[in-house]
């Protein structure tokens, strides 16, 4: 709709909640909802220019999402990370405002605005056409007393900023119309808000192939499929040397360092990180859903080879500690999903190839190589790969036969 709607104090709203509790209910995306709300609240003749929506992330790198439907735009969505520093436009902010002070809602006129209500934002709003700018604000709680809170930690909630261009704005009785709205859409929204929570934590705490499997339902203890997987087990050595020197602050933030490359090599090579074991990592290359599994881990093996030295380059610069790292490949079928307590469960793998391949970790120091590659990774690619160097034939604790080991030259 590119037309600002005509005057309709009528403002009939009922159809559209319904459409929006359909939406919440479906679990349907934020920016379909809020799509939804632009323009059913014009067809319902209120003239809404601009519907922007805020809410808190359950996120380690991001505080918060925004969403923002303009009526000739479309929506724009947008993630804000946590910071310590406070931007000048968000200590500058009408929602800044809002969330400081003991108030349910801002109201202000963008024709006739008072001194102490000017923000810098309304000036883009009156060069798009806005007249009225109201704001509200909902905590998924009871806030107490008071409605002020810290807006730089804020509660659970969400902040709703609407803009009209209609001649004057939007009356009173459209204004009433759009805080009975709210609460529905506010609902919608925070449906959709949980599901997305739910699915970030999951990848972020279980990976991103067993977080989804966990929301689709597959979380019964003891239910596990078998699969053929290149599996990598990642670690970083002297760490237990480095933990008696080092500060707390110190072991972690180096962690947080090559963890944070380590786990985005892997996962753009289309591995899936399953836990972290202190200081190692453990992975898996799904070959059902990629044939060259095998190569995606050998060549993530090289990433992470080039990644880390970038890594330790840069903190020795910095008058920080470095260390290095061991890789281990080996392929073979395992046993993928809930293993544990009634209460508490751990989405990983195991069998006899994940043993294998924890046996090949603890080779490295043994051959002097910081990384090693069975045999069944390695040989397949033999043709395509002149950097894969043969050690030998070595056994290996607990495993019956002879294997034959390789590194990358």
């Amino acid at each position: 709709m590119d037309t600002v709607p005509g005057r309709d104090d009528t403002a009939d709203t009922t159809v559209l909640a319904a459409q929006l509790v359909r939406m919440g209910l479906a679990g349907a995306h934020f920016a379909d909802i809020l799509e939804t709300f632009g323009t059913g609240v014009n067809a319902a003749g209120i003239p809404l220019m601009r519907a922007h929506v805020t809410l808190r992330a359950h996120h380690p790198e991001y505080g918060s999402l925004s969403h923002r439907w303009h009526r000739q735009d479309g929506i724009v969505s947008e993630s804000y990370e946590h910071t310590d520093e406070l931007r000048g436009n968000w200590l500058a902010s009408p929602l800044y405002h809002l969330l400081a002070h003991d108030i349910s809602e801002l109201r202000v006129s963008l024709r006739d605005t008072p001194a102490d209500m000017e923000f810098e934002v309304f000036d883009d709003l009156r060069a798009q056409g806005g007249t009225e700018y109201l704001a509200l604000k909902t905590f998924f709680y009871d806030p107490g007393d008071s409605l002020a809170v810290d807006p730089d930690s804020p509660p659970e909630g969400s902040l709703i900023s609407l803009t009209s261009d209609g001649p004057d704005g939007f009356s009173d009785v459209q204004a009433d119309a759009l805080r009975q709205l709210l609460p529905v859409l506010k609902l919608a929204l925070k449906s959709g808000a949980n599901r997305r929570m739910a699915s970030d934590i999951a990848d972020i705490y279980l990976g991103r192939d067993a977080g989804s499997r966990v929301l689709s339902g597959d979380i019964l203890r003891g239910s596990v499929r078998r699969l053929d997987a290149v599996i990598c087990y990642f670690d970083l050595s002297g760490f237990t040397r480095l933990s008696e020197t080092l500060s707390g602050p110190d072991i972690i933030a180096m962690l947080n360092d090559y963890f944070g490359v380590a786990v985005d090599v892997v996962q753009n090579h289309g591995g899936n990180v399953l836990k972290f074991m202190g200081d190692g990592m453990l992975a898996i290359f799904d070959v059902t859903t990629n044939e060259d599994a095998g190569a995606s881990a050998v060549q993530a093996t090289v990433a992470l080879r080039e990644e880390l030295a970038l890594i330790s380059k840069q903190r020795s610069d910095k008058g920080l500690t470095a260390t290095g790292f061991t890789v281990a490949l080996h392929s073979g079928e395992v046993l993928y999903g809930n293993i544990g307590g009634r209460t508490r469960l751990d989405f990983t793998v195991i069998g006899p190839a994940v043993n294998t391949a924890a046996r090949l970790s603890g080779m490295c120091a043994h051959v002097d190589q910081n990384i090693v590659i069975s045999a069944t990774v390695a040989r397949p690619l033999l043709t395509r790969r002149n950097d894969l160097v043969s050690l030998g034939q070595y056994r290996l604790r607990g495993v019956a036969e002879r294997q034959e080991l390789f590194t990358l030259d």
